[in-house]
């Protein structure tokens, strides 16, 4: 595992299984490696394109608390439903961790400012994280998350484990981009 990557995602060593935290790694080296978007930039463009230029919110930080929140959220549940819905952690922590993978792919800088690519105008994040993802073992539970954290998902049956991740990305996003119609 590259140190870049793991000064990026601290998060990593919370998966147990290190097969796991490998390919959820080496994912995110295989998209570095593609994209035109550096670390720096990740830790300074905005989050979504769709809540205009003067959101303050990093890429990074949105996608840490996402895996935070969806952490937290995961053991809370577990706590209180037990054995009654079992939730895989480790399924969880990748999958928070890879479901914007693909944006990296997605975006390109113009003038100093994140946007659409061209390669973003025909796959987005969802699919092309998959893609991703799979080219690096990541096992299809994880690929489901990732597939299904966005509005794609929708489409789909989600695991326990994406309805986490799903919720707790929109949960994080929702409030930035419905205070724009105030």
């Amino acid at each position: 595992m590259k140190k870049e990557v793991l000064d990026l995602w601290p998060e990593l060593l919370w998966i147990k299984d290190e097969d796991l935290r490998l390919k959820t790694a080496k994912t995110w080296e295989l998209a570095l490696s593609k994209s035109v978007l550096t670390i720096d930039d990740l830790n300074t463009i905005p989050f979504t394109l769709l809540c205009g230029p003067d959101l303050k919110v990093s890429f990074m930080v949105h996608k840490r608390c996402v895996v935070h929140v969806a952490y937290e959220s995961a053991i809370k549940m577990q706590e209180f439903f037990k054995d009654e819905l079992p939730i895989n952690m480790d399924h969880v922590i990748a999958g928070a961790i890879l479901a914007d993978v693909g944006k990296l792919l997605e975006y390109e800088m113009k003038d100093g400012k994140s946007c659409v690519g061209s390669y973003g105008k025909y796959l987005r994040h969802p699919f092309s994280g998959v893609s991703l993802a799979e080219q690096c073992g990541v096992p299809a539970a994880v690929c489901h998350i990732i597939a299904a954290h966005a509005g794609e998902g929708d489409l789909v049956k989600r695991s326990t484990e994406a309805y986490i991740v799903h919720h707790a990305d929109f949960m994080t996003f929702l409030p930035f981009k419905d205070r724009l119609k105030l």
